[in-house]
Parts: structure tokens; sequence; C-alpha cells
């Protein structure tokens, strides 16, 4: 666990060093999930210490998944054009990428805001779909501390989105509320 612990500290020491590395392959808006992907990742090697080159390991690690997500991206675009052709309209597809993608972020932000051993269970059983026994076993952690923390992410992730979705909600009362008061020959 030590092991770990001076390759989190060194990720944290690069990691603008990082960013500025996938900055160079993807637009700025996905890089903040590329580095948190490469930190999941990190957080799941096995044998730390088989990593000779710990620098070079986590420069070729962002810089592989930079990669796959243009690929994945490239795809996803292919896939979009042969929809739009079957007479799809782009707006429809564009506005529900924008949700979804905006969904997306929040739920990441509320993953974000997890205490860190929380947030290691929370993304691998989620994310990575692993059981409980191998999260058990990956963090050497035990199966009721699995339990615990899984449901803990799930409360707080759920009332994350929850207190976002509200001030979304509340932000366009007020807009409307805003709008009618000038309508009416409000001031400001």
């Amino acid at each position: 666990m030590a092991e770990m612990n001076k390759l989190d500290g060194l990720f944290v020491a690069m990691r603008n060093e990082l960013v500025r590395s996938v900055l160079k392959i993807v637009p700025p808006d996905t890089v903040e999930d590329i580095v948190q992907e490469a930190y999941v990742r990190l957080c799941q090697v096995g044998d730390q210490n088989s990593i000779r080159h710990p620098r070079a390991f986590l420069f070729k690690l962002v810089k592989n998944l930079a990669l796959d997500h243009i690929k994945s991206a490239s795809h996803r675009l292919n896939i979009g054009i042969e929809a739009d052709d079957l007479n799809h309209p782009l707006e429809d597809s564009t506005y529900r990428e924008v949700v979804s993608h905006e969904e997306f972020g929040q739920f990441c932000d509320a993953v974000r805001q997890l205490p860190l051993q929380c947030r290691r269970v929370f993304v691998l059983k989620k994310v990575y779909n692993y059981s409980q026994k191998e999260i058990s076993e990956e963090l050497s952690i035990s199966a009721s501390t699995v339990e615990k923390h899984i449901a803990l992410g799930i409360r707080r992730c759920r009332t994350y989105l929850q207190n976002q979705q509200r001030g979304q909600e509340d932000g366009r009362e007020g807009a409307k509320g805003e709008v009618a008061h000038f309508s009416k020959g409000g001031t400001q």
C-alpha cells in the first residue's frame, strides 16, 4: 500500500504535465475525464512494483486513453452520420448527445466528490463491473466494507445529482420570473 501512495503522489505531482500531454491529442473539454480515468486505472494496477519507469508509465497511460477516446469519438461520429442518413433530424441527435454528455459530466462530478476509498470501490463496481469479491481482493478490504462503500457512493451520488437538478430547475424558474417581470414593464 505504501507503493500505492508513492504512485499517487507522483500522479498528483505530474498532473499538470499529464494534462498538457493529453491536450495535444484531444479537445480541452475531454482532458479532465481522461486524466481522471488515468488515475482510476492507476488505482487498479495490481503489482505496482513491476512498474520500472513510473513517469513513462503515466505518460503512456494518458496517451493511450486519449487515443482510445479519439478512436471512440470517430466511431460515434460515423454511427451518427449513418443515423442522420436514415432521416433522423440532426437537431434531435445533437440535443440528445449534449444532454447525455451533460448528465455524464454531472455523474463524473458526483463521483469525484466521494472520499478516495469509496470512489475506488464505487468506480470498480459501477464502471468496471467488478464483483464485490473482486473489489475486496483488489483493495484488500472486507466484503462488508465494500458493501458499505458502494451504498455510500450511491447515496452521495444520488444526493449530488438531485441537488444539481434542483439547482438547474431553480435557475430556469428564476430566469422565467425575470423575463415575466421585465415584460410587464419592470425595471432592472
